[in-house]
């Protein structure tokens, strides 16, 4: 996090932050890596510590623990899967939502909760601001909006939702991670180029998401990091670095089929987190190629 980022999240020193997704999850790791540097006390619980939809069992770990803000990072992201499995995405990324935002309600908690690219539906030729249109998708898009769309009808004067797009970081599997791994051992990756979207390293969202919340803001940011790319590009970018000799060939999506259909251009523009907070998110190739030699040539 840069200095000023630090100073402007620097009030959740102290604070008791109730992360769900904290232990497991890619960004619930980086959010609980982040608080913890901030001088927060980062709560991470999951399943096994209560059940989060249940209202009751909410209400009395909220009672008993006293958070003074609470965290979303959980989320259905099987997105091909969520085609076959539509009530259990809409369990974790629609019914949540609304039970921890009544629940945040009740105790006078700001809620951060995490969204997005795939509730746009690809066919803007800029990148998408927060007050665009959504037209999703796949039933992932779909219940990710239903769950934004609970909290603004829900607890909208102490809600932040960032919608963020394409993971990558430390901790767990990912795109990026994946790539590297096969290009050690194969001489080409065929990897789809007519998708253009906003790679994000998780680090960086939490950090940028953290001063967003504490900025005392409300409302719908897009949370990434700046720039474009097709998976290509950022496929190519990562076995670069890398210094490995496979080749990164592309192809369409129609030659690589899915289930669930993608945007084809879901990039986010950060206007509004830049207004909000007054940091601008770094390009995405820098925390990339830091990734890629951490994770992969420091062994």
């Amino acid at each position: 996090m840069t200095a000023r980022a630090d100073s402007l999240a620097g009030n959740l020193a102290g604070k008791k932050v109730l992360v769900l997704g904290g232990r497991t999850g890619l960004l619930g790791r980086a959010l609980v890596e982040a608080l913890t540097r901030l001088g927060a006390e980062p709560l991470a619980v999951g399943r096994a510590d209560f059940d989060p939809l249940d209202p009751e069992a909410m209400a009395k770990f909220l009672d008993h623990n006293q958070p003074n803000l609470l965290i979303n990072a959980v989320a259905y992201t099987a997105v091909d899967k969520a085609e076959d499995e539509p009530e259990a995405a809409a369990l974790l990324n629609a019914t949540l939502p609304a039970v921890l935002a009544r629940a945040c309600r009740t105790a006078g908690l700001p809620l951060l909760h995490f969204s997005t690219d795939f509730v746009f539906d690809g066919t803007k030729a800029e990148p998408y601001v927060p007050e665009d249109a959504t037209n999703p998708l796949s039933v992932y898009g779909r219940t990710k909006l239903d769950g934004e769309r609970a909290i603004l009808d829900i607890f909208p004067e102490k809600s932040v939702i960032a919608r963020t797009a394409w993971l990558f970081g430390p901790g767990k599997g990912n795109f990026v991670h994946k790539i590297v791994s096969l290009a050690q051992t194969r001489e080409s990756l065929r990897v789809v180029h007519d998708q253009t979207g906003s790679p994000t390293f998780t680090p960086d969202l939490a950090d940028l998401a953290l001063a967003l919340l504490a900025s005392g803001k409300a409302g719908i940011f897009h949370v990434v990091n700046a720039g474009r790319a097709t998976w290509c590009d950022l496929a190519r970018e990562a076995v670069k670095t890398a210094g490995l000799a496979c080749q990164v060939l592309p192809i369409r999506t129609d030659q690589y089929p899915v289930k669930a259909k993608r945007p084809p251009f879901s990039v986010l523009d950060t206007k509004a987190l830049t207004e909000a907070t007054g940091l601008v998110p770094r390009p995405w190739e820098e925390p990339l190629r830091e990734y890629v030699r951490e994770e992969f040539l420091k062994k």
